[in-house]
């Protein structure tokens, strides 16, 4: 089956199993999956290793997320996993478009402190 033919959720997991292939969450440095709904944005910081979800953050109440709601959420999100002893992410940006509400969010973890580096092979510098 082609890509067109799909629908945009079949093309999502099609994309997001693209990037799960180079992207996976140690205990050192857990995966920082995205997901983005109609209304809100959910953030988990997950070991892959354990199978298990060490933090998680999410919009909750109101009404539809912004780019400013979403970098709200990343500073959330950083704090939540600060908290866990989370300082160095891989980013799972879920099949999502890393653009506009999805960059904010990650720009703003960023900020916040946590530390990113778009492929795991790469340690900081």
């Amino acid at each position: 089956m082609g890509m067109k033919s799909d629908s945009r959720k079949a093309q999502r997991t099609i994309r997001h199993r693209r990037v799960r292939r180079k992207v996976s969450g140690t205990p050192e440095r857990p995966r920082m999956a995205i997901a983005v709904s109609n209304k809100h944005m959910y953030v988990q910081f997950v070991d892959d290793m354990a199978g298990h979800t060490l933090a998680s953050s999410s919009t909750s109440g109101g009404e539809g997320v912004d780019v400013q709601k979403a970098a709200d959420l990343g500073r959330k999100a950083a704090a939540t996993a600060m908290d866990r002893g989370i300082r160095s992410v891989v980013v799972d940006r879920g099949g999502f478009t890393f653009h506009g509400r999805v960059k904010a969010m990650v720009d703003a973890a960023v900020a916040a402190g946590l530390s990113i580096s778009v492929k795991p092979a790469k340690e900081e510098q």
